[in-house]
């Protein structure tokens, strides 16, 4: 091993039918450095670091951890553990119905019995250390996302592990929480421990990270100290081709006058039982709207009132002018009402189904299940999103389980795209994808807006939805705290009014 190294993988491949996930891949990870781990969706990391920690056998290649004379053999999670390899993914894959103490410490205490008083005490000491809020003795899935992810995070810590992996753990986190984390990665750092740091955020990439290792395609593009690697270079190296100036995405649009007749979706007074407090909204044809707040503001919660996701508990819904009924999302997608959720493993994909089912599922359910779409049509139709939206897959036959995080999302995308809403809700579409998808699902949703659909666009990165919206509803404790238009739309003015300096 190299001097200083505390792993290295040599010549790693996997292959699955149909795809080259990793193509004799070298990474190194050095004692005491945040190395991150980047690339496009698809571009082979995930792959990567489940081969690593035995969730995935590797079909060629060596692993070296240090303190052993040998490669190591992980062929299971508890093998990396064994040997001093911790992770948090990306997708919490802890037990919301044991308390936080249990998920903590489980698969970790010696014998049929665990010392109960002894684990919620060391619990408890780990949650202060790190500042969670949470009860050891609380249920798992009563805390947030954030919570969880963060206990995630403290149960890998405290296995004392010489390898940490962090897949994307701070897409659920807000700005105070991501603080605390890279605290606690730098204070880690300084005690020699090496960690991988997958995300797909840059500016916590320039932030944190000693050195960036880039992959492509499934192959080592190449690895660099940060300090040499200007972030233009970076993206550059991971899409393969010089990017469009991402400022400039809205520029074909720009000029377009707002539409000022009768919005599409006249939302007032609207609350619902998952704590909303009564707001009105509208949207009209060709519009690019969104919600922004902080993380548990209520952007989410107002989307899922709009389609009947959460029950509403006040307020009326009108289309085109008219009083509609919107009970439950059926109700919404017959009124030409599409909807991508925040949480895509929960409530976007049927992992088990194949693409080309996920991808007509929306409209199967439009039409009834006693009017089948036949298997020529389905293909037909998931042929032609799979080459629009330039889904990575061996075939429309795969199970959506199998794809990237990014490529999932496009496949959900497609599904309500099949439908041909006139109004579209987006919520976080580019969460955990890569920058260049980023850019893609931008430029699409200011085509669709162009093309007269009128779209909600809810993102928990400023700058994209200063990119892609004309208009911005800001939330702050579930309440609506400002309307942002014109000359007001910019990064300090909606700062300011989410911290209540708006209103």
């Amino acid at each position: 091993m190299q001097e200083g190294a505390v792993l290295e993988m040599r010549g790693i491949c996997k292959y699955f039918p149909g795809v080259k996930a990793l193509q004799h891949v070298d990474f190194t990870l050095r004692e005491g450095e945040i190395h991150a781990l980047m690339g496009e969706n698809g571009a082979g990391k995930s792959t990567l670091i489940k081969v690593l920690t035995g969730v995935y056998e590797k079909d060629g290649g060596e692993i070296y951890i240090k303190g052993h004379q040998k490669a190591v053999t992980i062929k299971s999670p508890q093998d990396a553990q064994n040997v001093g390899i911790s992770t948090v993914y990306q997708e919490i894959t802890l037990c919301p119905n044991l308390t936080v103490a249990e998920n903590m410490y489980i698969g970790r205490t010696k014998g049929s019995f665990a010392n109960w008083k002894q684990m919620n005490e060391g619990a408890a000491e780990l949650l202060r250390a790190l500042g969670i809020p949470a009860s050891p003795t609380q249920q798992l899935g009563s805390c947030s996302i954030a919570v969880q992810q963060m206990v995630a995070i403290a149960r890998a810590v405290d296995m004392d592990c010489k390898v940490l992996i962090l897949d994307e753990p701070t897409s659920s986190l807000d700005e105070q929480e991501v603080a605390k984390l890279f605290t606690l990665m730098k204070d880690l750092r300084m005690k020699g421990v090496g960690i991988i740091f997958v995300t797909h955020f840059l500016d916590q990439v320039y932030e944190v990270c000693d050195r960036i290792t880039v992959l492509r395609d499934g192959q080592l593009e190449g690895e660099y100290p940060i300090a040499q690697l200007p972030r233009v270079q970076l993206v550059s190296k991971m899409l393969g081709k010089e990017l469009d100036d991402m400022a400039s995405i809205r520029n074909d649009g720009e000029d377009k006058k707002m539409d000022t007749g009768t919005p599409v979706l006249e939302a007032k007074q609207l609350s619902s039982a998952a704590g909303i407090k009564p707001f009105d909204f509208s949207i009209r044809k060709g519009e690019v709207n969104g919600f922004t707040g902080l993380l548990g503001s209520g952007r989410s919660e107002c989307v899922r009132a709009i389609f009947g996701a959460d029950r509403k508990t006040s307020g009326t819904v009108s289309m085109d002018g008219k009083q509609v009924k919107i009970n439950k999302p059926l109700d919404a997608m017959k009124l030409g009402i599409g909807y991508l959720p925040e949480d895509r493993k929960r409530d976007g994909i049927v992992g088990d189904l194949s693409v080309r089912d996920n991808i007509i599922l929306a409209l199967q359910v439009m039409k009834g299940f006693f009017k089948p779409i036949s298997r020529a049509q389905a293909e037909a139709f998931a042929d032609e999103y799979i080459k629009l939206l330039e889904i990575k897959t061996a075939s429309s036959e795969t199970p959506i389980k199998q794809l990237s995080g990014g490529n999932q999302q496009k496949v959900i995308l497609a599904r309500w795209l099949l439908t041909n809403p006139r109004y579209l809700i987006l919520d976080e579409p580019t969460r955990g994808i890569d920058v260049g998808t980023k850019v893609e699902i931008q430029k699409l949703v200011l085509k669709l807006a162009s093309e007269g659909k009128s779209v909600t666009f809810i993102s928990s990165e400023i700058d994209e939805m200063l990119r892609t919206c004309s208009r911005l509803v800001v939330m702050r404790d579930r309440k609506v705290v400002g309307e942002l238009t014109g000359e007001d739309l910019n990064q300090t003015k909606i700062m300011s009014t989410i911290a209540g300096g708006g209103n």
